[in-house]
């Protein structure tokens, strides 16, 4: 006589399409993605506006029509670190990543999911933002020599660098989980290349460190993907493959130390 018990709720196996769901219903749901993006829009979309009102057609000869969403970009990536810190760190500060683990015990999977829906989500806002203010700035504004510069790359390559530093930000979140620290290392790593070359550039043993962090520190490689100087060439390809490099080393540390650490 078989007395085996089954279950009458259907069970299926868990994959990374339901991680993928989860993830999503958190990151909607909570107050911290409102106030940050909002903030975010907020100073992309408002400084931007502002800077189109404030130029006129000859300043968009040389430069392209998004430059001023660069403006509003400066200030605002610190929104999207802010923002991919409390994805992860926030769980671990309130005790609830216990309980994402046991609905999903491979922890990979939970990380994997939360780092794509970070992205997609930071990289859709900052880049239609982007898109917007450049939309507004090309119809306020035209005349002979306006509009020659292309400027739709700087619409995705903007969008991109802003949300790869994001998902940078996540990376370290996960592997301190502490908001406060996590933060203030992200302020530290985007804030300190940009003020040491001034240091840097008095000696002359330390004179070429300097160029180096002047050039691809996050406002500079922001200021090159914008063509601000007509001068370089490039367009910021050289300062978004190492973030891409330096976002993709610390997700992989995020991972190792995920696996070996208990909760």
């Amino acid at each position: 006589m078989n007395n085996a018990y089954t279950s009458p709720i259907p069970i299926k196996k868990t994959n990374l399409g339901h991680a993928l769901t989860s993830e999503w219903t958190k990151i909607k749901s909570v107050r911290s993605t409102m106030w940050t993006l909002g903030v975010f829009l907020l100073l992309v979309i408002g400084i931007g506006l502002l800077a189109v009102a404030q130029t006129d057609d000859a300043d968009y000869v040389d430069v392209p029509f998004t430059i001023p969403a660069f403006f509003g970009l400066i200030l605002g990536q610190i929104c999207l670190i802010t923002l991919g810190v409390l994805v992860t760190s926030s769980e671990y500060g309130t005790g609830m990543i216990r309980t994402t683990f046991t609905a999903s015990p491979q922890r990979s999977r939970v990380l994997a999911a939360k780092a794509l829906v970070f992205f997609v989500l930071a990289f859709v806002v900052s880049a239609g933002s982007i898109f917007f203010v450049g939309l507004v700035a090309s119809g306020a504004h035209s005349g002979p020599g306006v509009g020659e510069v292309s400027w739709m790359d700087t619409v995705f390559k903007g969008g991109l660098y802003v949300s790869l530093l994001g998902v940078l930000a996540l990376s370290v979140g996960s592997m301190l989980r502490h908001s406060a620290g996590a933060i203030t290392t992200m302020l530290g790593l985007v804030l300190v290349p940009a003020i040491m070359p001034a240091f840097l550039g008095i000696w002359s043993s330390t004179e070429k460190l300097g160029e180096k962090m002047e050039k691809y520190n996050a406002i500079s490689s922001l200021a090159e993907i914008f063509k601000i100087d007509s001068s370089l060439e490039g367009g910021g390809g050289g300062q978004l493959l190492l973030l891409v490099v330096v976002t993709a080393g610390a997700l992989a540390g995020a991972f190792a130390l995920l696996e070996k650490r208990d909760v």
